[in-house]
């Protein structure tokens, strides 16, 4: 699978280069990419993401710092039709097979289910679960656990 016209910072990896199909994008310091994995031009991957084995993110699609992407996530159009830009900001996470459709912007902090497939906008913080996805809570109220903040810098991230 091919490699093409991509920009990849200090630190980033892919795990397995002859696996993947990445072209026209960019793919920040400290990010993973797993096998299986399609990444289509004018996408980019943010600092210490990790996006998971056999998932697509579609053109145009922005993923913040430290978000997490599960197993067989497609955001964003995976057929290269109409292009609408997707962001997922920062410290965020999206379960295995859920589904992000274009033109959605989905909060810092926020969690989305397996299988949850997104078509509106997701606050900050919201937990999103369900075909469509609806919000449930807050990815916060964990009985007393910090929020999910894989960079430790959520509000820093935020207010720059």
């Amino acid at each position: 699978m091919p490699i093409t016209d991509v920009s990849l910072d200090e630190g980033a990896s892919i795990t397995h280069p002859d696996l993947v199909d990445l072209a026209g994008c960019r793919v920040g310091a400290g990010a993973r990419v797993g096998p299986f994995v399609q990444i289509r031009p004018g996408s980019r991957v943010g600092a210490r993401c990790k996006v998971s084995s056999h998932s697509v993110l579609g053109p145009s699609v922005e993923l913040g710092e430290g978000v997490f992407v599960g197993h067989g996530v497609v955001i964003g159009d995976a057929e290269g039709g109409e292009s609408r830009p997707v962001r997922i900001g920062a410290g965020a996470s999206l379960g295995s097979r859920a589904t992000v459709l274009p033109g959605v912007a989905i909060g810092r902090g926020a969690m989305i289910g397996a299988g949850a497939v997104v078509e509106a906008d997701v606050p900050d913080f919201a937990l999103v679960v369900g075909v469509p996805g609806r919000v449930v809570g807050d990815a916060r109220d964990r009985r007393g656990l910090e929020p999910h903040d894989p960079a430790g810098r959520l509000d820093e991230v935020a207010a720059g």
